[in-house]
C-alpha cells in the first residue's frame, strides 16, 4: 500500500501519545478479548489469524463506538499497510467511524483505496463515503461517489437526495426524487418525506399532490410520519384546508401532527383555528406554544404573544426570537431594542438567529453605533462566525456606508454560503461599487456546491443598468438566469431589465416582455416602464403604461406627476396643466420623501417635499 495511510498516523500521533497511558488503563481494566492490540508497526503481532479474524475482531470495536475507536482505526491503518485486505463490511465500518471522528483526510485516502482495490461497486462502502462528503458539505464530491455506484439502492438515493435537502438545494433534491421514480429501485417513506420537504420549501402545491397520490397509491398514506410530512408540506404552501383533511384523516396523532397543524393555520393568518386546535391538546410542548407565538407575532397583536409568553411553562431561544421578529418585520425597532435588552436582563441564551434579527433591525435605520455594539456582544458570545451573523453584519455596515468593513468580514470568513455571497454582492451594489458586483458574481459562479439565485441576479441586473457593461450582456445574464439556472423571472427581475431597455430607448420591447413573462396584472412593472419612458420621453408607451397603473392601482399621484413632467418636458404645456388642474381636483398631491439619520446613537425622522 505504500504507506497510502501515513498522514492519518502522524495527524493521530499527538492523541496516540496523550491517550496511551489511559488507553492501556482502559485495556487492563476491562480485558478486551475482542482484537488483538498492536501499538507498534510489527507484522508479527499480526502472525497466525486470518485476514477475516483480524477484520472481524476489529469491526466489533469500531461498530461500538467510545473511546477505543481512535485506536481501533490506528491498528486498521496498520493492517492495510501490512497487505491485510478487509472485505465491504469491514471497510464500511472503517469509514463510517473515520466519519465520526471527523478523519477527513483518512477518510479520503480510505476513498483513494476503495477505487485502487474495487470496492467502489460495493453499495454500503460507497454510501458511507457519501455520508462523509455530506458531513464536509461537498456535494459535488458525494455525488461523484453516488455516480461510481454501479447498481445504487434505495439509501443511497436517500443520501444524497437527504443532502441537497438539508443544503436549501431542493430543486436538485426533487430533480434526483424524480430521477428515482423513473428507475427501477422503489421510493421508500423517507423518499417521500424528502421530496415533501422539498416541495414544501419551494411552494410546489401541484407536484406536492401529485406526490401524495403516488403515497396513496403505495399505501403509505397510514404512515404518521408521512402525514406530517403532508400537513406540512400543505400548510407551506398556503393550502390549510388540505392541511387539516390530511390531519382529520390520521387515525393516530402523535405531538408532530397536531404541531404541524396549528403552524400551518397560523401561516395562513388564521389565529382562531390555531388556537382551536391548540386548545384540544392535553399536553401542549414548547413547539405548540412557539408556533402560536409566531402566529401572533406576526398576523395579530404582539401583546397577545408575550402574555402567552409570560405564561408558558418552558420558552425557549425560539419563544424570544419569535415576537423579536414580529417587532422588527412590522419596523418597531426601537421596541425590538427593548425586547432584546430584557432579553439579555433576564439572561434568556441568546443564539446566532437573535442577533441576525435585530442586526437587521438595526441595519433598516442604518443606526451604525447601535450596530456595533451588538456585533461586540457576538464576539463575546464566539457567534461571530456564524454564517447567519456574518450575513446580517455584512448588510449592515454595507448600509450604514461602511463596505471596507463588509469587505473585511466576507473576507475572513472560512465557510461561505450563498447568504454571506449574496449580503457582499448587494453591499457593493448598494454603494455604488457595481464593477466589484460583477467580479464576485463571477467568482461566485466558480464556488463548489453553490449557484447564484434569484436574489444574485437581481443585484447583477441592478448593477448592469448603472455600469459600463453593454446591454446584450445584461440580456445574456438575464437568460443565463432562466436557462442555465433554471430560475423563475420575478416582478424584480422584469423592473430591472425594464430600467435596463429604457436607458436603450426600447420601452416598446420592455411592453412586450411584461406580457411574455406574465406580469401584466402587476401595477408595479407598469410603474416601472412609465419611468423609464420618462428617461428616454416617448409619450406614446408612457400613456398605456399610466393608464394600465390607474388602472390596477386606482388614482396614483406618481402616475399623475409623471405625465405632467413628460408634458412639460415635450413642450406640451396645455396638457401639462390639464393633468395637474386633475390632481389639484381630486385632492392628490406628491407625497413627501423620508429618510432616516443617526445622530449621536439617536435615530432621527425627517421628510422633505419636493
Amino acid at each position: 500500500m505504500h504507506k497510502i495511510f501515513k498522514t492519518w498516523k502522524i495527524c493521530s500521533n499527538n492523541v496516540l501519545i496523550e491517550g496511551l497511558q489511559k488507553y492501556l488503563e482502559i485495556i487492563s481494566t476491562h480485558c478486551i478479548s475482542t482484537r488483538s492490540i498492536c501499538i507498534h508497526n510489527n507484522v508479527d503481532n499480526f502472525s497466525g489469524r486470518t485476514d477475516l479474524e483480524l477484520w472481524t475482531n476489529l469491526v466489533s470495536v469500531l461498530a461500538q463506538g467510545g473511546p477505543n475507536t481512535e485506536f481501533a482505526l490506528y491498528e486498521a491503518s496498520q493492517m492495510l499497510d501490512s497487505g491485510y485486505k478487509p472485505n465491504d463490511y469491514s471497510l464500511f465500518h472503517l469509514v463510517r467511524a473515520s466519519v465520526d471522528l471527523g478523519r477527513v483526510s483518512y477518510c479520503q485516502q480510505l476513498h483513494s483505496y476503495v477505487l485502487k482495490s474495487g470496492f467502489v461497486s460495493s453499495v454500503f462502502v460507497s454510501t458511507a463515503l457519501m455520508g462523509l462528503y455530506r458531513r464536509i458539505d461537498s456535494l459535488r464530491d458525494a455525488h461523484k461517489a453516488f455516480g461510481d455506484i454501479p447498481q445504487p439502492s434505495v439509501v443511497s438515493w436517500n443520501s444524497l437526495i437527504s443532502g441537497y435537502v438539508q443544503s436549501g438545494q431542493y430543486l436538485k433534491a426533487l430533480s434526483l426524487f424524480l430521477e428515482l421514480c423513473r428507475s427501477d429501485i422503489y421510493a421508500n417513506a423517507y423518499s417521500f418525506t424528502l421530496a415533501l420537504a422539498a416541495c414544501g420549501q419551494l411552494g410546489l402545491l401541484q407536484l406536492g399532490k401529485s406526490i401524495h397520490s403516488t403515497i396513496v397509491k403505495d399505501g403509505l398514506e397510514c404512515s404518521v410520519i408521512i402525514a406530517n410530512c403532508l400537513i406540512d408540506m400543505y400548510g407551506k404552501c398556503g393550502f390549510v384546508e388540505d392541511a387539516i383533511r390530511v390531519f382529520n384523516e390520521m387515525i393516530d396523532k402523535d405531538i408532530i401532527s397536531w404541531n404541524s397543524v396549528i403552524a400551518a393555520s397560523t401561516r395562513t393568518g388564521n389565529l382562531e383555528l390555531a388556537f382551536g386546535f391548540f386548545r384540544q391538546l392535553s399536553n401542549p410542548d414548547t413547539i405548540s406554544y412557539n408556533e402560536l407565538i409566531n402566529g401572533i407575532a406576526h398576523f395579530g397583536d404582539i401583546e397577545d404573544a408575550l402574555k402567552i409568553l409570560s405564561n408558558m411553562p418552558d420558552p425557549n431561544s425560539s419563544s424570544w426570537n419569535s415576537i423579536l421578529t414580529g417587532y422588527v418585520n412590522r419596523n418597531r425597532v426601537p421596541e425590538a431594542l427593548d425586547f432584546f435588552s430584557k432579553m439579555q436582563s433576564e439572561d434568556v441564551l441568546m443564539d446566532e438567529y437573535t442577533y441576525s434579527i435585530i442586526l437587521s433591525g438595526i441595519a433598516g435605520l442604518s443606526a451604525l453605533t447601535w450596530g456595533m455594539l451588538i456585533h461586540c456582544c457576538t464576539i463575546k458570545q464566539g457567534l461571530d462566525a456564524s454564517v447567519v451573523v456574518v450575513g446580517a453584519l455584512i448588510d449592515l455596515y454595507s448600509k450604514c456606508g461602511q463596505v471596507k468593513i463588509s469587505e473585511s468580514i466576507f473576507s475572513s470568513l472560512r465557510k461561505r454560503n450563498l447568504v454571506t455571497w449574496n449580503a457582499m454582492i448587494t453591499g457593493y451594489a448598494r454603494n455604488g461599487d457595481l464593477t466589484k458586483v460583477i467580479e464576485l458574481f463571477e467568482e461566485l459562479k466558480t464556488a463548489m456546491d453553490l449557484k447564484p439565485d434569484a436574489v444574485t441576479f437581481l443585484n447583477v441586473l441592478a448593477a448592469c443598468s448603472h455600469n459600463e457593461i453593454s446591454f446584450d450582456k445584461a440580456v445574456r445574464y438575464f437568460e443565463s438566469m432562466i436557462k442555465d439556472y433554471v430560475i423563475e423571472p420575478t416582478v424584480e427581475h422584469c423592473c430591472s431589465m425594464i430600467r435596463l431597455m429604457g436607458q436603450r430607448g426600447e420601452v416598446s420591447r420592455a411592453g412586450r416582455m411584461i406580457y411574455e413573462l406574465g406580469f401584466g396584472s402587476y401595477g408595479v412593472v407598469w410603474r416601472a416602464l412609465l419611468c423609464a419612458c420618462g428617461a428616454c420621453r416617448d409619450l406614446g408607451v408612457a400613456r398605456i403604461a399610466a393608464a394600465k397603473v390607474i388602472t390596477l392601482e386606482g388614482d396614483n399621484d406618481y402616475v399623475y406627476v409623471m405625465l405632467s413632467n413628460l408634458f412639460a418636458c415635450e413642450g406640451k404645456w396645455e396638457e401639462a396643466s390639464v393633468v395637474r388642474k386633475f390632481m389639484r381636483d381630486r385632492g392628490l398631491r406628491k407625497e413627501a420623501g423620508c429618510s432616516w439619520i443617526e445622530v449621536e446613537n439617536v435615530a432621527l425622522y425627517s421628510s422633505i417635499v419636493t
